[in-house]
């Protein structure tokens, strides 16, 4: 897992917020590359953010129930039930400027090896059609969508939704309604989406 925080040492911090549908999520937007190449990260927990010394700092405010890191931006779920993002912005806000300006670690040094099979054509038109037309536009919301695996005889593909997406109340209609209907549309063999872990 690479620290790619390049170039934040010599430039002033900038740091505002953007709502997305979910409405337990914020996106707060950095003026720098956080990482690059379209990685993610995801941690639901404290316990898988065991890597990252910025999400569990994060998971230290009561608020905090998932934080997302993408491209330059940083999503914070809270609780459901906790204190309005009017209040509650302001501290997140000082607290990334501070962190970021003492050029504090976003991961442990890990090395992580990912191994991957060989994709059949469907499962490559899957993530081709996943990364040109529908992620962009989760990525807007504040979150990212994954493939996760399909099933080549039931023509069910199962997709990973993090960030602002993980939880939303209108991610289950956007799932059916605009990435099912995508999907099925540019490769036949799709019979249904569907999110695993939600």
């Amino acid at each position: 897992m690479e620290n790619s925080t390049t170039n934040r040492s010599h430039q002033n911090i900038t740091i505002y917020t953007e709502a997305n549908p979910n409405p337990n999520s914020m996106k707060f937007m950095l003026s720098f590359m956080l990482l690059q190449g379209g990685e993610s990260y995801d941690f639901p927990s404290i316990e898988e953010a065991a890597v990252s010394p910025l999400a569990k700092e994060l998971f230290g405010f009561e608020e905090v129930e998932r934080v997302f890191y993408m491209s330059n931006f940083i999503t914070i779920t809270k609780k459901e039930g906790s204190s309005d993002w009017m209040e509650i912005i302001p501290k997140f806000k000082e607290f990334l400027t501070q962190y970021f300006e003492a050029e504090k670690p976003i991961f442990e040094d890990v090395a992580e090896t990912i191994v991957e099979s060989a994709d059949s054509e469907a499962v490559k038109k899957i993530k081709g059609v996943l990364e040109e037309y529908i992620a962009p536009a989760v990525e807007t919301d504040g979150g990212a969508i994954k493939f996760h695996s399909f099933d080549e005889e039931t023509g069910v593909v199962k997709v990973l939704l993090q960030g602002a997406c993980s939880g939303c109340p209108s991610s289950t209609f956007t799932l059916k309604m605009s990435i099912e209907n995508l999907l099925k549309k540019m490769v036949p063999q799709v019979t249904e989406v569907v999110a695993e872990g939600v």
